[in-house]
């Protein structure tokens, strides 16, 4: 399987820089553009009849944001909040969103040579929410497409 452009991956030619963070074992990547901000956990207000990666909603300087707790969205076990747990505050189109996650590592420098398409895992396992593989030396760090993944986590419980 060849490597993809960058640009396939991620709309930068050149590279592209990824905020990294952890859930369980294993490393994630966001754009760096689309964060927010990074904030320490905080009280969220439940929502009824919502999925249960909806943590609820938080009040952000006035604004009320959903909060996706990664952790349920990706079936992982459920783990104890610690001082460590941080939201990561993302835009996904006109929308601001929290995204609860273990904690975050660092900004990642990622070259399109270090960039590999998702392995085909077979009809039953969903990567649609993948964007591809970062491979820096011994490590490999998933990059999300963050709209595939909000969007199909929350569907309309976000448009409300």
């Amino acid at each position: 399987m060849n490597a993809p452009e960058a640009s396939d991956l991620n709309g930068s030619p050149d590279g592209s820089q990824f905020l990294t963070f952890m859930l369980q074992d294993e490393e994630y990547g966001l754009e760096i553009l689309r964060v927010q901000e990074i904030k320490g956990y905080s009280k969220i207000t439940p929502l009824p009849n919502t999925p249960r990666e909806v943590k609820g909603v938080m009040n952000l300087r006035g604004t009320v944001v959903p909060v996706i707790d990664l952790r349920a969205r990706f079936n992982l076990r459920e783990a104890e909040y610690t001082p460590f747990t941080v939201i990561i505050v993302v835009t996904v189109g006109t929308k601001v969103v929290g995204l609860v996650v273990d904690a975050v590592s660092d900004v990642l420098n990622v070259e399109p040579k270090e960039m590999v398409p998702t392995p085909d895992l077979g009809s039953g396992v969903d990567t649609s929410f993948l964007n591809g593989i970062a491979r820096t030396g011994e490590r490999l760090v998933s990059l999300l497409n963050i709209d595939r993944l909000v969007g199909n986590a929350t569907g309309p419980a976000l448009t409300a």
